[in-house]
């Protein structure tokens, strides 16, 4: 997460959105919403508009009516990007907001969540969640399967680090990691045999496109859409 991408076609925040609600895990306040009394769960982790986005919260329900329970923790704390905001300091943000300080605050959630009873869980992230969520898969006792979905920055040594079924679900236009990028990786994942891998492309996107975009927009809209299958697809076959 390093350029203005990023922070652009921001969302509008919400509190109350939402069919679930907002409860406290691990010291972190968390959008919840799903089968409780299910033993499989799914961590979500938001870019750097955080969890009040509508269509994240959205995207959680619509995982959650597939039998998951479903988390969406604030890692930004009450702080997401205020690109609006004429005084944001977007270095001191990001400063404020390292990757590895969110995968440790995550580990904690998952450690609440597995207290609780699930046995099974999975994390998607997007965009700086992305980059938290190739820092857990490195060992199956934290999660199960991962998806990244227009990811950060990702390091070779990391995807070598990558122990659980991942996923990469890249844009085609994208300066903060390019689909060469995405395919140089695919190719290291796919040279590890142990390890299940899926990476896809989508024509036609920019990055944030699986939840940043317009619902009048119905272009948009299916491509999102087909990306959410693909993380939904990709979590039913291996958080069971």
């Amino acid at each position: 997460m390093s350029g203005p991408m990023c922070f652009s076609n921001p969302p509008k925040l919400s509190s109350t959105c939402g069919a679930g609600n907002v409860e406290e895990i691990a010291g972190l306040q968390t959008y919840v919403t799903g089968h409780r009394d299910s033993h499989r769960a799914i961590l979500l982790i938001a870019d750097a508009f955080g969890y009040e986005a509508p269509n994240l919260r959205k995207l959680a329900d619509k995982v959650a009516d597939t039998g998951f329970f479903v988390v969406v923790p604030d890692f930004l704390f009450g702080d997401p990007a205020d690109v609006g905001n004429p005084n944001f300091d977007l270095e001191a943000w990001k400063n404020a907001h390292p990757s590895d300080k969110g995968s440790e605050d995550a580990k904690k959630v998952i450690a609440a969540l597995k207290s609780k009873g699930y046995t099974a869980i999975g994390a998607a992230g997007f965009c700086w969640g992305g980059m938290v969520v190739v820092k857990l898969a490195n060992n199956l006792d934290c999660i199960q399967a991962a998806v990244v979905l227009h990811p950060g920055p990702m390091t070779e040594d990391e995807i070598n680090e990558v122990r659980v079924p991942f996923a990469i679900l890249g844009a085609e236009v994208d300066r903060i990691f390019s689909a060469e990028k995405i395919k140089h990786l695919a190719s290291i994942l796919a040279q590890k045999s142990e390890v299940d891998s899926f990476v896809k492309i989508f024509p036609g996107t920019g990055h944030g496109w699986t939840t940043r975009y317009k619902d009048e927009d119905e272009a948009a809209v299916k491509k999102a859409e087909e990306s959410h299958l693909d993380m939904l697809n990709w979590f039913t076959k291996y958080i069971k």
